[in-house]
């Protein structure tokens, strides 16, 4: 998959043993919607299987990095944000962000 977003934002959430599916479902329910409400849908959303487990990996694109701040403040600053918050809070270990930028190589270009 060729990401179309100069910038991405790579995250990663270790969720405790046994805790994924009250995570995916909280985070659906609660999440979710006020993410797509405010960042639009996901470029990729995962989970772990082999490697270091209980992990959800998840992208979001921006067109900028003032993009992805506006996006974010809008969705921190949204009430209901909280809910969400407050449901995961015993279930997340660790949360690792990266920001990330597409590579463009030659080798990849399927429009010739």
């Amino acid at each position: 998959m060729i990401l179309s977003k100069p910038v991405v934002d790579h995250r990663i959430y270790t969720i405790v043993p046994r805790g994924m599916a009250e995570f995916l479902n909280a985070f659906d329910q609660l999440a979710m919607p006020l993410l797509l409400k405010h960042l639009g849908a996901p470029l990729a959303f995962y989970t772990s299987s082999i490697g270091p487990l209980n992990q959800v990996v998840h992208l979001w694109g921006y067109d900028s990095l003032d993009d992805m701040e506006k996006r974010s403040m809008a969705r921190d600053s949204d009430p209901d944000f909280g809910a969400y918050l407050q449901a995961t809070r015993h279930l997340i270990v660790a949360q690792e962000t990266c920001i990330i930028r597409p590579v463009h190589l030659a080798s990849l270009d399927h429009s010739k």
